[in-house]
């Protein structure tokens, strides 16, 4: 079975996280090895985006709703969970 959104084929949980967000996930999640400007300017951007689609996270955890009870099986929790845990300690390091 292939899912779309839009035209776009959706193979993996990234594929439908980037569709959904109109933006690459790292962009809301950073990545590894950022430099702190590198960080600035990703954080801003996000703001940016934010202030111009107020609806945004609402509409995001919607969407994700309905993809993943229409598609569980599509879906390993796991590097997305290495990849915000890997972040939270970069953070913790850096306070």
């Amino acid at each position: 079975m292939r899912t779309y959104i839009g035209r776009q084929q959706a193979i993996s949980a990234e594929d439908f996280a980037e569709l959904a967000l109109g933006t690459p996930i790292e962009l809301w999640l950073g990545v590894e090895g950022e430099t702190d400007e590198e960080r600035a300017a990703r954080e801003d951007a996000a703001r940016d985006i934010l202030a111009d689609n107020p609806n945004l996270p609402d509409d995001l955890v919607r969407i994700a709703a309905q993809v993943i009870e229409g598609n569980p099986d599509l879906f390993d929790v796991v590097p997305l969970v290495r990849l915000a845990r890997r972040r939270t300690a970069r953070k913790g390091a850096a306070a």
